[in-house]
């Protein structure tokens, strides 16, 4: 198109017309904050960015400036109150208080801007922020400080509670002519939102939300007596609790679509825990099986002979013992565990003779007194000192049957053995088939340990030398106060047996029976014998390896008799434990009995009452 122009006036009105066309054709981008013009989008974010910062801004009525838009406000409405009443025409505010938008920039499209701030309806009270985030528009999540819409307004006129928008903004402070321009973008899957005022990345627009709101709310002085309450979730921390309510169930509904991982690791959890549980349960059951093993000498830690050894050698050291003394005691005790015989040393004689002169004189308040046959008391040494008492029983029971003539022929030495070589008949017994849950118990091996024994290993013994023994079990109180009425009748009926009866007399019945091993938790004792007196009651008597020699003793002296009887006598209510058993030799066994025994050993079963 070719235009011939015929004169300057003509080639004016044309370049006007140009230059207006040109206008037209290139929109020009005005910045709200300082009205700059600006030709490209870009330049427009670097210009925000570089002059607007929030903490840069100015007063326009003072030379005040680096404070926050919040600070400003509050210094406008302190300093300079007549400018919140008296409207300024300026590029920059609406009501004499500048008003700071930041837009929100989309790619290839127009800046959106507002031209203007709310009006005294629309204005927030004095200090409030907010960062609006339209519920249909979410996908507007911000990502850059550049796309926050920061609105901080201040207005004295307006009261403290928020009233409708004004009519040409939406529900969200937005102008609608700014809305309508804006569309939604498309958001990535695995979109990440960062927070413009901070470091932090989040996942999701709403914990974003949250996140702002609670930066805005840092700008208010907290109240006295408020504590910061952290988020357990994310480094957040919020003022008050409801504030941390909100916080976590935002964490919790943008995890609500991870339920899986959710319960996968709730199950890892619990499988640690329960891998956790039993390593602790099983190293308290090696702890305890460990004190159990101390407790019945079983840890390894020796036996009769490196106790006596142990014992001699401290008494060297506090000077007790001599070092030619122990020299001698050493060589008497190697002589004794070789020849397998007690050494005699805790042995007491003539103890059943005291008692019969005792009750032929003395306590007339018996009806009946029955005494069992003539039996020697052992008490426990410095080698078996605490775990003795089971072979010290043994060897009381075994003088007695050395005395008596039925079971004498199965003992032509006439001798009692020592302690270790009665951990070895044990074993002898054990390997003839006797009780093999007992062997296995004690790993079938005695010698050389502090093991205790029981009645079951009394009986294994007795049987595996041919005598019959019965246990019998007293596996509960029948009298009141735990105590155990029945056991004193069933010994009463063991001494009352006729065809055992050796000498009669009115009130004192000397047996020829062998006395009774009596077995409780933790120690055993001998029943050589049973009082009954005018009321009724019956009385035990007792002889205990833990008593010493020179207390037994005391049983010999007429003087000394009365007071050394209070260690022998015991009442119903001096044997108050849950559970005793008591182990009665009762004859012989043939060679076909004691197989019968061995082979029901595989089982043993004691005689319970009631």
């Amino acid at each position: 198109m070719v235009i011939w122009l015929k004169d300057n006036e003509s080639i004016v009105r044309w370049f006007q017309v140009l230059l207006q066309h040109f206008r037209n054709a290139v929109v020009m981008l005005t910045c709200e904050i300082c009205s700059e013009e600006i030709m490209l989008e870009e330049d427009m974010k670097t210009h925000i960015l570089l002059s607007h910062l929030e903490n840069d801004v100015h007063c326009p009525l003072c030379s005040l400036s680096g404070v926050s838009c919040d600070e400003l406000a509050f210094h406008i409405s302190i300093a300079h109150p007549e400018s919140c009443s008296q409207p300024q025409s300026s590029p920059h505010t609406s009501s004499g208080v500048p008003c700071t938008t930041i837009t929100s920039f989309t790619d290839g499209k127009e800046p959106q801007a507002a031209s203007g701030c709310s009006t005294e309806r629309d204005a927030a009270p004095f200090g409030s922020h907010s960062v609006s985030f339209p519920p249909q528009e979410c996908n507007h999540a911000i990502s850059m400080p550049s796309e926050v819409v920061l609105t901080s307004e201040v207005n004295p006129a307006t009261s403290s509670t928020p009233e409708s928008p004004h009519p040409e903004q939406d529900v969200t402070g937005v102008p609608k002519q700014i809305a309508a321009k804006q569309k939604p973008l498309s958001s990535p899957k695995n979109e990440r939102f960062s927070c413009p005022m901070c470091a932090l990345v989040f996942s999701s627009s709403l914990i974003l939300q949250e996140h702002v709101e609670l930066h805005l709310q840092d700008h208010h002085p907290a109240r006295q007596g408020d504590e910061a309450l952290e988020c357990p979730l994310c480094p957040v921390v919020c003022i008050d609790s409801a504030s941390l309510q909100q916080h976590v169930e935002l964490h919790l509904d943008s995890g609500a679509g991870s339920s899986e991982s959710d319960e996968t690791l709730a199950w890892r959890l619990q499988q640690e825990m329960e891998k956790k549980r039993k390593v602790e349960e099983s190293r308290l059951e090696r702890e305890e099986f460990k004190k159990l093993q101390r407790q019945f000498g079983l840890d390894g830690s020796g036996g009769y002979r490196s106790q006596m050894e142990r014992t001699m050698a401290r008494d060297v050291a506090r000077g007790v013992l001599a070092p030619a003394e122990y020299h001698c005691k050493r060589v008497e005790l190697l002589e004794s565990l070789a020849s397998g015989v007690d050494d005699g040393r805790t042995r007491t004689q003539g103890v059943m003779a005291a008692l019969y002169e005792y009750y032929q004189i003395e306590c007339r308040e018996c009806v009946h007194v029955w005494l069992s046959a003539d039996t020697d008391h052992y008490c426990s040494s410095t080698g078996d000192k605490g775990w003795g008492c089971g072979y010290r029983n043994f060897q009381m029971l075994l003088s007695s049957l050395l005395r008596i003539e039925m079971y004498a022929p199965s003992f032509p030495d006439k001798v009692v053995p020592s302690i270790p070589h009665v951990q070895g008949l044990i074993e002898e017994a054990w390997r003839a088939g006797l009780d093999p849950q007992g062997a296995s118990h004690f790993n079938h091996r005695l010698q050389g340990t502090r093991a205790w024994i029981g009645a079951t290993e009394i009986y294994v013994l007795l049987t595996s030398l041919g005598f019959s023994g019965r246990i019998i079990d007293f596996h509960q109180p029948t009298g009141s106060g735990g105590t155990h009425p029945q056991l004193f009748e069933w010994v009463r009926e063991y001494f009352n047996q006729s065809r055992w009866i050796s000498k009669l007399t009115p009130r004192l019945i000397q047996t020829s029976l062998p006395p009774l091993y009596l077995q409780h938790q933790g120690h055993s004792r001998s029943i050589v014998g049973l009082e009954q007196r005018k009321n009724g009651s019956l009385c035990l008597l007792i002889l205990d390896p833990g008593i010493s020699s020179s207390d037994t003793r005391k049983l010999m002296s007429s003087d000394t008799m009365a007071v050394a009887m209070r260690q022998v006598r015991k009442l119903p209510g001096s044997l108050k434990h849950l559970q005793y058993q008591v182990v009665a030799v009762e004859g012989m066994l043939s060679n076909d009995e004691r197989e019968i025994h061995i082979l029901n050993s595989r089982i043993l079963c004691a005689e319970k009452i009631p």
